[in-house]
């Protein structure tokens, strides 16, 4: 995530003739035939989201066949499913404890606010990327290994601790490598009604979907193709660092209303986190300036249904129509730069989610879009400086096409997507990238594999906003799948 706000930048955004020149020059050279099929299918699927009439709330009945937590399938039907997770009536009792599995979590009870549940979740991908010799190398990453907790301990008192392997894709420069896992999310919550709850910890801070739906929660395998807001940027906590994963330490004020005026459901989630930290003689921030970070969602059709002020990429048709339209901010002070050129940082973002339930069974079209601008004015000089926080500082903007067939096949069904991603840096050369893949969900974010192919320099030349940054456009090809309980 990132945060400035110095000097107003060139283009607010691109219009509809800029982003036409823009896919135009894209694929005038000499591109593989694939991407412009991957580019026609973008395009037939956004076409097909727009003439369909809405439905609402009270007018969608939920598809039987489908898991209204989130998966997809019939899982709900099938004995291994109803024996193994049914706790209310398959438990064992240790005292006054009840203990079992709920939806495959581990979960033990005491009475309806005293409970605590253990997960897990795993992602992994094998990548094939070509290289300078126009072979391809190949490599397995550990994308994200997780342990949950979660638990109540009062009616209005809730806990979440969670853990991540921070040597898988994620590692600072002076981790140990005997370091495994260490504390993703360490939250107390103060949660009294759908209104007014209360977080404090180290946890995600409310700017973009992208980070709020985290990894496990995301359309794609591969989702955060737009810059890094700092507490995803960074890679450590502490001095020099500005938290990892997206997640800081703070403290989250959320909530919901109906504003009744116009049909829909108001979401809010904002607060005061620590942000870039600095040593002393060394990083902007000397003065031990906070981040203040906050995003607004309006929900014109159905709510979406998840926990806390988290999100979700694609619900795979379960929650019904869903046009979601969010804003999000984060700022701090002396928030980017070096000790000798420093600046605030100001980041912008608005995001968009639009699900469609087909009638008559003809499956599920999804669109997400996000649009960012990143204000970091340090000087170009900065990026001379070791101790230089350079963040980018620039625009963005991703869109993304999906279509869920409503057969299934196998134990899944199939999912074509394709997806478009500019980032133009001020200090830096642009970069682009076109994507387009196959998901097999087989139990929606519980068990799916993703096939796809990315061409472009976003693989090339990565995080690096400096002006000299080179990277040739190169295909990539990925197999890659998550599995979670």
């Amino acid at each position: 995530m990132k945060i400035n706000v110095e000097q107003t930048h060139h283009e607010s955004g691109p219009d509809s003739c800029k982003l036409g020149n823009k896919l135009h020059s894209f694929f005038l050279g000499n591109r593989p035939e694939s991407s412009y099929l991957i580019f026609a299918l973008v395009i037939a699927l956004l076409v097909a989201a727009v003439p369909v009439s809405n439905v609402h709330a009270d007018d969608f009945k939920a598809d039987p066949g489908h898991d209204e937590t989130g998966g997809v399938g019939d899982r709900e039907k099938q004995d291994w499913w109803l024996s193994g997770n049914d706790f209310k009536t398959n438990h064992a009792k240790i005292g006054n404890v009840k203990v079992g599995f709920d939806k495959l979590k581990f979960r033990m009870e005491y009475d309806d606010y005293r409970w605590l549940t253990i997960g897990a979740g795993y992602r992994g991908s094998g990548v094939w990327a070509q290289n300078a010799q126009n072979n391809y190398r190949d490599r397995y990453s550990n994308d994200n290994a997780r342990i949950y907790v979660n638990g109540q301990i009062h009616r209005f008192l809730k806990f979440e601790f969670n853990t991540e392997c921070f040597w898988c894709n994620n590692t600072h420069a002076g981790d140990s490598p005997k370091l495994l896992f260490t504390v993703l999310d360490a939250v107390g919550k103060f949660e009294y009604n759908s209104h007014f709850n209360v977080w404090g910890g180290r946890m995600l801070v409310p700017t973009e979907r992208g980070e709020l739906s985290g990894p496990f929660y995301q359309a794609t395998h591969d989702p955060f193709k737009t810059p890094f807001f700092p507490s995803d940027f960074s890679t450590k906590f502490g001095a020099g660092g500005a938290g990892r994963y997206g997640r800081d330490d703070g403290g989250t004020i959320w909530g919901s209303v109906e504003p009744r005026f116009i049909p829909g459901t108001l979401s809010y989630a904002g607060g005061v986190y620590r942000g870039l930290s600095s040593k002393n003689d060394l990083g902007p921030n000397q003065g031990d300036d906070v981040k203040w970070a906050g995003r607004v969602t309006y929900n014109f059709l159905n709510p979406e249904n998840n926990p806390g002020y988290y999100t979700s990429s694609t619900y795979y048709g379960t929650a019904g129509d869903i046009l979601a339209v969010a804003f999000g901010f984060a700022y701090q002070k002396n928030g980017a730069g070096s000790f000798a050129s420093r600046s605030d940082f100001l980041g912008l973002v608005t995001d968009v989610l639009f699900e469609k339930v087909l009638p008559q069974n003809l499956g599920v079209v999804t669109v997400n879009g996000e649009y960012k601008h990143f204000y970091a004015d340090y000087d170009r000089r900065a990026f001379a400086d070791p101790d230089c926080f350079c963040i980018f500082d620039g625009q963005s903007w991703t869109v993304t096409g999906l279509y869920l067939f409503p057969t299934k096949i196998g134990i899944g069904q199939f999912q074509p997507y394709g997806r478009y991603t500019s980032v133009q840096p001020d200090n830096s050369s642009n970069r682009e990238e076109v994507e387009g893949g196959m998901n097999y969900i087989i139990d929606g974010f519980n068990a799916r594999i993703s096939a796809y192919y990315q061409y472009g320099d976003l693989f090339t030349k990565g995080l690096n906003y400096a002006p000299g940054a080179f990277g040739e456009k190169v295909n990539v090809f990925k197999l890659s799948f998550q599995i979670q309980i």
